[in-house]
């Protein structure tokens, strides 16, 4: 079919647009089926999450030249923001090209009257330009045009952190990061692994976070049998940082809280030297395969994964059975939007103060399965002040017997121990602070 790329991209933008689909597994799952060619895949993706990426303001663009925007079908409205992304934002494809592919798929899937509109806007826009965003005065709204980030959100984090973190932050959530990945170091070494990966015409250097962790400049893990055969693992560098934290020793007895999809608990595996025992849980019964099937792949035997709630493992578990243990909660994700963009437009504030209150139940009802001088990392994938400082000053005020850990600032990589997000409750990183997804750590000490 003539016109087979955009559809799938306007097909995959509908779903998630639509029915909540998470755009990093739609895009895999399009390009497992092989119905793309191999030589369309990367534009089929920068397509997809650049006008995810950039939806408000291309719909800002829109806004000058669109009359009834409110009554236009969703599949029109998308397929007009698809199109200006291409013509605005990428340089490959010349925009007669772009406008004509927008036409005839109007065509197949309307009728003459929406094509012709299609076709107007376009060239409308592609005559006059698209309006300037210097011409908004508020510079919250003007941020959260030229950023593409909700004005509540953009609010919110000017009132957490000031205009110039949270520039930044939108910012850095508009442009891609690198992909990182872990060794098993029981199967290979770093320095191994990036020698082979050099070999096969990867830029590859080491990641300061973890002594296993390697970052990708240039190359596709998922096509090399090191990744196959489960010799390395996707994970982000600041995912890597718990494993690293948690300080867990071989022989140790570790709980894992909410350990889906297993990056996190594998990586403590390998620091254990798969010697002791992880018991990991997850609310999400098919979510424990992810764990079971990432744990098999890396010949890693220690770890004990069933699911279960975390506010209720202390019916499950004595007091006191862990020497360390990892509540990696549930959060909004705010600092992942880099990788799947339309969480920025899917969460509400009802969300982050739902979850916050899920997180310090959790908290609550998982620290007194810590045995005396164990250890707690607790870690979010957000950089909401809610659901991170806020839920850490809850939890010590209503758990005297614990306490930050001091030695958790001493012990953090170098590059990190003078990171803008450090405070005396723990670590906020920020995505531009280093690369890396937005994320919060700390770690609890019990003591006598």
């Amino acid at each position: 079919m003539k016109y087979q790329l955009r559809n799938t991209v306007l097909d995959l933008l509908l779903r998630i647009e639509k029915d909540s689909g998470f755009s990093h597994l739609l895009i895999n799952n399009e390009i497992k089926s092989k119905r793309i060619p191999e030589k369309d895949e990367g534009l089929m993706t920068e397509i997809v999450y650049g006008t995810l990426q950039r939806k408000i303001t291309l719909d800002y663009y829109l806004e000058s030249f669109i009359k009834n925007n409110n009554k236009m079908d969703l599949w029109v409205k998308i397929l007009l923001r698809m199109s200006l992304y291409q013509m605005v934002y990428l340089d490959k494809v010349p925009d007669h090209a772009i406008i004509h592919e927008a036409v005839e798929i109007a065509k197949q899937r309307g009728h003459k009257g929406i094509a012709s509109l299609v076709n107007g806007v376009l060239r409308n826009v592609q005559r006059k330009g698209v309006p300037e965003t210097t011409l908004i005065e508020d510079q919250t709204k003007r941020l959260s045009v030229e950023t593409s980030h909700p004005e509540w959100l953009v609010d919110r984090w000017i009132s957490n952190y000031g205009y110039e973190t949270t520039k930044a932050m939108c910012e850095a959530n508009i442009t891609r990061k690198h992909r990182s990945i872990r060794v098993q170091p029981m199967k290979i070494s770093r320095e191994k692994a990036m020698e082979e990966l050099t070999e096969q015409g990867f830029e590859v250097k080491e990641s300061v976070f973890s002594s296993q962790g390697i970052i990708i400049d240039k190359g596709n893990i998922l096509n090399t049998e090191l990744f196959k055969e489960g010799y390395v693992t996707i994970q982000d560098q600041s995912s890597m940082l718990v494993g690293e934290m948690l300080d867990a020793k071989p022989g140790m007895h570790i709980l894992d809280g909410c350990s889906a999809p297993g990056g996190k608990v594998t990586h403590i595996a390998e620091k254990m030297h798969d010697e002791g025992m992880i018991y990991a849980y997850d609310l999400h019964k098919k979510k424990i395969k992810q764990v079971d099937e990432k744990a098999s792949l890396l010949n890693l035997s220690i770890i004990n994964a069933n699911p279960g709630d975390a506010r209720e493992l202390g019916e499950l578990h004595e007091k006191e059975s862990f020497d360390r243990i990892l509540i990696d909660a549930p959060c909004s994700g705010l600092g992942v939007i880099r990788g799947k963009p339309e969480i920025k437009y899917d969460k509400k504030l009802d969300d982050i103060k739902r979850l916050s209150v899920i997180q310090s139940e959790i908290l609550e009802n998982v620290a007194p399965l810590l045995k005396q001088d164990g250890l707690i990392i607790y870690s979010t994938c957000t950089v909401d002040v809610g659901e991170n400082e806020n839920v850490v000053k809850h939890f010590l005020k209503t758990n005297p017997e614990f306490q930050i850990d001091a030695d958790f600032f001493e012990t953090l990589p170098a590059k990190l121990k003078n990171s803008p997000g450090i405070t005396e409750n723990g670590l906020q990183l920020f995505p531009q602070d280093h690369n890396t997804d937005g994320f919060f750590l700390t770690r609890f000490k019990k003591m006598e």
